[in-house]
């Protein structure tokens, strides 16, 4: 983005920062396979380090501000008004199994609305970056969500409910729904990237129940700014609030927004 904010170059500077020692704990995580103590704990500490590389970042810049991470205390700030949401590191199974698809997720809040979003997946040196008004753009090409009006030959994305979650009966009823009328449904077990992904127009949409607000902070305004729709699973509703999303293209936005309510 040529003409970013200095709040959301340093969201950027912060995200490139932790990505370095990520990326060399994803390296070592992949020797640790091996290990008779396995990578676990080395995973947790990884995200944690990476949380606090940026949060000092953030916070040493605008100490008055909020900071909702997903590893550490909510920080309340000063000013009420604007709290940073990170995710450190998004798509902590996949880094624990050596897999390459995770990434930071950083978002500012402002009066209650994200205004400024990076996710950033430093494996492939992808970074996506929006600002409220200003679209959404990875590394120096504009996003636009997918254009494509048939179902048939549309891909979503969604998570798959693990480790004896409440909310398995209802998403393999939506599977029974959406995946005889599309073209295919991917886990790729990123919620962050998968809305930066509708956001670039590689999937045409997304759901997901039972998230955290740092999950998808971000991803939402990159959505919204490529041209996108958002809403919750009931009409209305606030995704980061309630955790449930869905997040799809203009042209099948209702068609896929129903199928996914069963309505």
């Amino acid at each position: 983005m040529s003409q970013a904010s200095a709040n959301l170059n340093l969201m950027i500077k912060a995200a490139r920062v932790a990505a370095r020692k990520l990326i060399r704990d994803f390296n070592e995580v992949e020797n640790l396979q091996v290990s008779s103590k396995g990578p676990g704990d080395f995973v947790s500490r990884a995200d944690k380090m990476a949380e606090e590389t940026i949060r000092e970042i953030l916070m040493e810049t605008r100490p008055n501000y909020g900071f909702l991470g997903e590893e550490f205390p909510e920080i309340i700030g000063k000013d009420p008004t604007r709290r940073w949401i990170v995710d450190p590191l998004d798509g902590t199974t996949n880094f624990l199994h050596g897999l390459p698809h995770w990434a930071i997720s950083i978002a500012l809040e402002f009066k209650g609305e994200i205004v400024a979003a990076v996710v950033y997946d430093p494996l492939k040196d992808e970074l996506f970056a929006s600002e409220k008004g200003a679209g959404a753009w990875v590394n120096d090409r504009r996003l636009r969500v997918s254009g494509r009006t048939t179902m048939i030959e549309t891909i979503f994305a969604t998570g798959l409910p693990f480790g004896g979650r409440a909310d398995l009966p209802e998403t393999i009823a939506d599977l029974g729904r959406i995946l005889p009328v599309c073209a295919g449904v991917r886990r790729w077990g990123s919620a962050a990237l998968d809305l930066a992904y509708v956001a670039a127009g590689r999937y045409d949409g997304f759901w997901e129940r039972g998230l955290k607000p740092w999950d998808i902070a971000a991803g939402l305004l990159l959505v919204k700014e490529a041209g996108g729709l958002l809403d919750g699973m009931v009409k209305g509703d606030n995704p980061l609030e309630t955790g449930e999303v869905i997040a799809a293209a203009e042209p099948i936005y209702d068609r896929f927004a129903k199928l996914v309510r069963g309505e």
